[in-house]
């Protein structure tokens, strides 16, 4: 036995050296390896089973760029007191300014943008456009377009532009609501002006409430993870490893204004909610469940001898709220919208904010020990049932009958133009005072005119005569003053 033992030490000590003089010479020959080497030689080393437990972004990567756009406003007069910053600016994109604080002229910004369907809608943040006289969209292949803003809103700062493409790349997109802690994901923009910027992270937490917002009703329910995402990111995409959209990167937490550990994305499934609206109705439709809440912590359960500590605390209901006539009362817990499980103000808040008003959602409370269930028809902030369309009238009188349309890059290219909408179609006022059709109007009471909507909102606001300036079909330049008398 003792023979054994002896010769088991004396196996196991020249095995040991042998791999250790195995090892020296591999770290020896080592010094003459590329890191791409070392890389390979790495990778080939690890069984098939490692390499596919390995996060690969490739594919998600390769799918997300091309929909994602560079985003560049112009902003030619500054409102007073701002100093040339955005009031609402958590990637401090708004910065041109002079060390005295006031602008320097027209101002610049930049920040990104999601196609979103492959007819030229774009998806962005409503603080990257607020307040813009242009904007310019810069797609992946550096093709560049002005761009029409469909809708904004402050409340989800979520914007929808559009512009005049067919046949775009675009993002699919995901599901929020299946968006876990925990799992990778991929923010893509244009951070610092760095086109195309691909950086990975996990999801840190959901429904989260950082107090951000500075709409009239704000709605935070973001989605935290630690992806790094600077200025330049706002509005761009957060993906999940299929390439799906799963958020808009938003803003980040920071004293800095650069990354410095966590960002904020607003889920896909209120974006989609709300890009809707923008094209049913030109703003957002939003229904009020006509509550005041609160979470439910340790210190209100013992308070209201409560059994759970979950759910939404009702401390008020409001009179003639849509709650009111569902039968919902003060003191109420509410566990469930729709079937799905709210334990905060934000999942409700989320929960709520993606319906309109007129439409009935299920709310599970509790009253006591008891839990009953309550179908309530959602109202506007005006009370009302019912929605509004606010889109743009073309049948207004000043209007009717004329019909306009962008200019293509090689019209812009032939008339040495960077601006303009040609008048595809004349109609009541336009005839009156002899407009040609596919006259270009190039400014409006001498202000320049990007888009389609830009006309249109410019002849609207008017109300007597609007001077036209722009380039008549010869090549000559051409002015006319259209009569707005709707009477």
């Amino acid at each position: 036995m003792e023979l054994k033992k002896i010769m088991t030490v004396f196996l196991a000590a020249v095995v040991g050296g042998a791999a250790s003089i195995g090892l020296s010479k591999a770290f020896d020959k080592e010094k003459n390896y590329t890191f791409e080497e070392k890389q390979r030689a790495y990778f080939a080393s690890l069984p098939a089973s490692k390499l596919s437990e390995m996060p690969d972004f490739v594919g998600a990567s390769a799918l997300s760029t091309p929909t994602v756009v560079h985003i560049k406003t112009t902003i030619n007069e500054t409102p007073q007191g701002q100093g040339g910053s955005s009031p609402f600016d958590p990637f401090g994109m708004f910065g041109d300014k002079s060390p005295f604080g006031q602008p320097q002229g027209p101002q610049q910004a930049s920040g990104s943008g999601v196609i979103i369907s492959d007819d030229g809608y774009v998806v962005t943040n409503n603080h990257v456009i607020d307040g813009a006289d242009k904007i310019e969209v810069i797609l992946h292949d550096k093709r560049s377009y002005t761009a029409e803003l469909v809708g904004k809103d402050a409340n989800t700062d979520i914007a929808l532009l559009k512009i005049d493409e067919k046949v775009l790349p675009f993002i699919q997109f995901g599901n929020s609501d299946n968006v876990r802690v925990g799992e990778w994901v991929l923010a893509v923009g244009n951070p610092f002006n760095l086109t195309s910027t691909v950086t990975a992270g996990i999801v840190s937490a959901k429904g989260r409430n950082i107090r951000l917002l500075e709409g009239d009703a704000p709605i935070e329910a973001f989605i935290q993870t630690d992806a790094a995402v600077n200025p330049g990111n706002s509005g761009g995409a957060l993906i999940n490893k299929q390439g799906q959209l799963i958020g808009i990167n938003t803003a980040i937490a920071s004293q800095t204004g650069s990354y410095a550990g966590y960002s904020f994305a607003v889920p896909i499934e209120i974006v989609k909610k709300v890009v809707q609206d923008f094209k049913d109705f030109g703003e957002v439709q939003r229904g009020f469940l006509g509550i005041q809440i609160r979470d439910v912590d340790q210190k209100l359960a013992d308070e209201k001898s409560l059994k759970d500590i979950r759910g939404v605390y009702i401390e008020k209901v409001n009179d003639n709220s849509a709650a009111e006539k569902a039968g919902l009362k003060e003191g109420d817990v509410i566990t469930k919208i729709d079937n799905i499980d709210v334990n905060t103000t934000p999942e409700l808040q989320e929960q709520v904010t993606r319906h309109r008003p007129g439409q009935v959602l299920k709310v599970e409370a509790k009253r006591g020990s008891e839990s009953k269930l309550f179908d309530v028809i959602l109202k506007g902030k005006d009370g009302k049932t019912t929605t509004e369309n606010k889109l743009v009238n073309p049948e207004k009188t000043s209007l009717k009958g004329t019909e306009f349309s962008g200019l293509t890059r090689d019209e812009k290219l032939k008339l040495k133009l960077t601006q303009g909408v040609k008048v595809s179609k004349v109609g009541d006022a336009f005839k009156k005072v002899n407009v040609p059709q596919g006259f270009v109007i190039t400014h409006i009471d001498k202000k320049p005119v990007y888009t389609v909507q830009d006309v249109k909102k410019s002849l609207e606001e008017k109300k007597e005569v609007a001077l036209l300036s722009g380039i008549n079909p010869d090549g000559t330049k051409g002015y006319y003053a259209i009569p707005l008398d709707t009477k």
